[in-house]
């Protein structure tokens, strides 16, 4: 794929997302007590370890060790998040430009300072590896 289509791709992919977010109105997040969960890391792909040590040093501060969820940020080993509901692009454009708080009550998040779009990548492997292994598909 060319630069050139790769950057359609996003601006569409981001532009799908953003109407779906302009549409649709949260009727409110799962019940508080469901906002850390408990998950099992399976062997791994080396794309997806290298992921974890992505996901380690970027995002586990508000996602949690093994993207269980803290009190400042959502699991993401969580149905909301299967790939039929958020698809690898969400991921890419929350960490690229941030993500406007739309299925929990932690506000919106930021871009990641910092991490490539490469670098999301394998974060998004690491991720579907995970919750794979937890259930989730």
């Amino acid at each position: 794929m060319t630069a050139s289509k790769a950057t359609i791709s996003a601006i569409a992919g981001a532009l799908a997302i953003g109407a779906f977010l302009l549409w649709w109105t949260p009727s409110g997040g799962p019940a508080s007590d469901e906002h850390i969960v408990a998950v099992t890391v399976p062997q791994l792909s080396v794309r997806a370890e290298r992921g974890q040590e992505l996901f380690a040093a970027n995002c586990a501060a508000c996602h949690g060790d093994n993207a269980g969820g803290t009190e400042q940020g959502p699991p993401l080993i969580h149905r909301i998040y299967e790939p039929s509901h958020h698809g690898d692009q969400a991921f890419l454009i929350a960490a690229t430009q941030g993500a406007r708080a739309h299925h929990w009550g932690f506000g919106n998040m930021p871009p990641v300072e910092g991490v490539s779009e490469r670098q999301v990548v394998d974060i998004v492997a690491y991720i579907r590896e995970v919750q794979k292994a937890n259930g989730i598909f």
